[in-house]
């Protein structure tokens, strides 16, 4: 099984919760400082064996490991489209949809608002899509490997998939005649569908989307990117609206 390796303490930190970490590597004369401390105590929870190297190991293995990296021998998970029809899901749930995002550290910071908001899952492309790669983990802040991930061929199959299971899919369109201040956020499993900083949501996969909405922009800047803009959807939109109706 193909090793990957995961570096910077929090998501070795992850790594180890999630069960998927089979050594931690910190530097040498490391392992007793305040800094370690919360890595080494959550390794040893976890049985999981660390060793001392040298500072050079760890350059070779990550070239921004802040003293300690991890080695995986579980692969990071992630679903197929299949898994979208059988999955259990909430009465409530939130499913992340990323369209075309190929830079992992986006990828990552998105994964990581994902699992923050309590979303059920996140979908990307298996093409013209960032995979989730050590690169992209440690970004996530470890969150990739707690988040169910679903990789997809075809993204507007997925969307008929989640609409036959009972989602409202909305879709992040800066041209939405709507903002996300006029149109109230859909009852029930909704779908939030995020493209790619450069050019959006594709044509066919906007054409999925039972509604589009925007978020208003007032400053100078004409917009946010892709992982900025869905946090701000996630929390001022989809939660907000859940929060004042359960209140």
């Amino acid at each position: 099984m193909r090793t990957e390796i995961v570096a910077g303490k929090r998501a070795v930190m992850e790594a180890v919760r999630a069960g998927g970490a089979d050594e931690v590597l910190v530097a040498r004369g490391t392992r007793g400082s305040p800094a370690m401390r919360d890595v080494v105590a959550a390794a040893r929870a976890a049985h999981v064996p660390i060793r001392e190297v040298e500072r050079d190991e760890l350059d070779a293995l990550d070239g921004d490991h802040r003293g300690v990296a991890a080695r995986l021998v579980r692969p990071i998970p992630t679903l197929g489209e299949r898994d979208l029809a059988s999955f259990e899901w909430p009465a409530d749930a939130i499913v992340v949809v990323l369209d075309g995002v190929e830079d992992p550290q986006n990828l990552g910071a998105a994964a990581r608002s994902v699992e923050a908001a309590g979303a059920a899952m996140l979908i990307t492309r298996t093409h013209r899509s960032a995979p989730p790669t050590a690169a992209a983990v440690r970004a996530s802040a470890g969150a990739l490997l707690h988040l169910p991930h679903a990789r997809v061929a075809n993204l507007s199959r997925a969307l008929d998939r989640l609409r036959d299971a009972g989602f409202t899919t909305v879709g992040l369109d800066e041209a939405a005649e709507r903002s996300i201040f006029d149109e109230p956020c859909p009852d029930g499993r909704v779908a939030l569908v995020v493209g790619s900083e450069g050019t959006g949501i594709s044509r066919l996969v906007r054409e999925h989307c039972d509604l589009l909405v925007s978020v208003p922009m007032h400053g100078k800047v004409g917009s946010l990117n892709a992982s900025a803009s869905l946090a701000v959807v996630l929390y001022a939109y989809v939660l907000a609206s859940r929060g004042r109706s359960a209140g």
